[in-house]
């Protein structure tokens, strides 16, 4: 027991040492700013060293770009205000503000989750949390946006650091990004990348979007005990008790009541009229070619906006019946405060947008990356040692490289013939990249979330530093990268497929 404590206080040392060093930087905003300067000055240093790689995906040559070159200057100049407005998430998250803040606003959200503590066993909420994180990524970006404010209140209603949630959601929408009960784009996007890598060995050999189904929905349910397992151990603890505003425990009213009831019919019909769209043979939200609901289809597309409506309309509905909008002008200051908070998010998306366009046109990611697949081809692993140093490589790229597709655009040439000639299925190698690509999402600088997540958390706790959310989302990266590692080896000791045709091992 002893040594429990003694093991417990060196690893809570140690995130207080991250965070320490980590709120040692400079605020969100200036840090984006010098880490887009250190892109220029390396890529510059890149460029006049002449460094280059061969893509393994079309064998082209990627050479370092010298940002600080005449045209280089030019393109930073030109292409600034081009940048922001294409930020992929900045659109989405001041157009998700629109339907929760109506729903804030108004008190339904408040009324809905007193409600749901209600009727629900406690035990469940915060796992059901989890749950809706780890599945949300079907609706492609919109988990991360949506879901951590969402938890940030749920987790005041059961008196807990409303900080906690909104981690604990990151890392769940982000973290097992992989994982899920559902096929969605991601699947299609990875075997898209997949198949044309394995014909380079095989030129008859087909994939699915389905070849990993069997391990990521297992898995969802396992990451689900995971990462509760770390919110209720090590970050919900460690963020300790949250000195805000105390929350009323009166129970709702009957007007409340049945104002809530008619918000969240209204909220039904919203839904019914989104599958009858999205089911019907001819539904207006399937692909008009294909027919298909997950690839390039109108529901896919409009994802965002539909969990808006979503939002919105029974936030109105229960707004209206409570009387609590003051006409057209009540309407509309509720719309523009719930915006008005997003003002220091807004000037931070500049500056990151900014600092990944420079990373992108200099190629330095690209090159890091293939740098990285050569080393784990150069050590010459096998078995179960290769397929965690892949994953370890994959993890670490990750890091430099946001886009999922990206990475797996120029390390599937490679990683999928190599692997094929070792005797592995190209599905098993494909869900091992997956695993890499995802664990290490809660505290990759590149993702364009982050900064999101800092303004989520600065709304409770104003001094928060980015320290502070790196040392708090670490234990989830960890213990994923851990757990999800031994249970894939566990899977290939067992020898099970990880999809509909897809082995372990190639047919003989």
């Amino acid at each position: 027991m002893e040594n429990e404590r003694k093991k417990k206080g060196r690893g809570q040392s140690f995130l207080d040492t991250i965070e320490k060093l980590g709120n040692k930087l400079p605020d969100p905003i200036v840090l984006f700013m010098m880490i887009a300067g250190l892109i220029l000055v390396a890529s510059w240093i890149a460029g006049m060293l002449g460094v280059s790689v061969e893509n393994p995906a079309d064998g082209e040559t990627i050479e370092a770009v010298n940002l600080l070159s005449g045209e280089g200057l030019v393109m930073i100049l030109t292409e600034a205000i081009s940048n922001f407005g294409a930020f992929p998430p900045l659109a989405m998250v001041l157009v998700v503000m629109i339907g929760i803040g109506i729903a804030e606003k108004t008190g339904y959200f408040e009324a809905l989750m007193k409600r749901s503590l209600e009727i629900t066993p406690t035990f469940l909420i915060i796992p059901m949390v989890v749950f809706v994180g780890i599945i949300s990524n079907v609706a492609g970006d919109a988990g991360p946006v949506i879901l951590p404010p969402i938890a940030a209140m749920i987790f005041i209603r059961l008196g807990l650091n409303p900080i906690g949630g909104i981690f604990m959601a990151y890392a769940a929408t982000n973290g097992a990004f992989a994982a899920n009960f559902i096929l969605g784009m991601t699947d299609a996007l990875a075997v898209a990348f997949t198949e044309p890598a394995a014909q380079l060995v095989n030129p008859d050999y087909t994939g699915n979007i389905a070849m990993n189904y069997y391990f990521i929905a297992v898995s969802a349910i396992f990451l689900m005990a995971i990462i509760y397992f770390v919110a209720k151990k090590i970050s919900i603890p460690r963020l300790g008790k949250y000195d805000g505003p105390s929350v009323d425990e009166e129970p709702l009213s009957k007007k409340e009541k049945t104002s809530l009831m008619w918000a969240n019919i209204s909220a039904l019909v919203v839904l019914v009229v989104i599958a009858v769209a999205t089911l019907l043979p001819d539904g207006i939200l399937r692909n008009a070619e294909t027919g298909s609901i997950l690839q390039e289809s109108p529901l896919m597309d409009s994802a965002v906006f539909l969990i808006t409506i979503l939002f919105f309309v029974p936030g109105l509905v229960f707004g209206m019946l409570m009387k609590n909008i003051d006409g057209t002008k009540g309407f509309a200051k509720m719309l523009g405060d719930s915006m008005g908070t997003m003002g220091q998010y807004i000037v931070l998306v500049f500056f990151a947008a900014q600092m990944l366009a420079y990373f992108d046109w200099s190629n330095l990611g690209p090159i890091l990356a293939v740098g990285g697949s050569d080393l784990l081809e150069t050590i010459n692993l096998t078995g179960i040692p290769l397929f965690i140093g892949f994953i370890l490589v994959v993890a670490l790229i990750n890091l430099l490289i946001g886009s999922a597709s990206a990475k797996w655009a120029i390390l599937a040439p490679v990683f999928i013939p190599m692997f094929m000639f070792l005797g592995y299925d190209p599905a098993f190698t494909q869900m091992l990249y997956r695993i890499g690509d995802s664990v290490t999402n809660p505290i990759a600088p590149m993702m364009p979330f982050l900064p999101l997540i800092i303004m989520y958390a600065q709304r409770y706790q104003k001094d928060i530093k980015l320290g502070t959310v790196i040392a708090n989302l670490l234990p989830y990266s960890i213990a994923l990268l851990i757990a999800w590692s031994i249970f894939i080896i566990i899977w290939f000791l067992i020898g099970l497929p990880v999809g509909p045709n897809g082995p372990i091992y190639l047919p003989e």
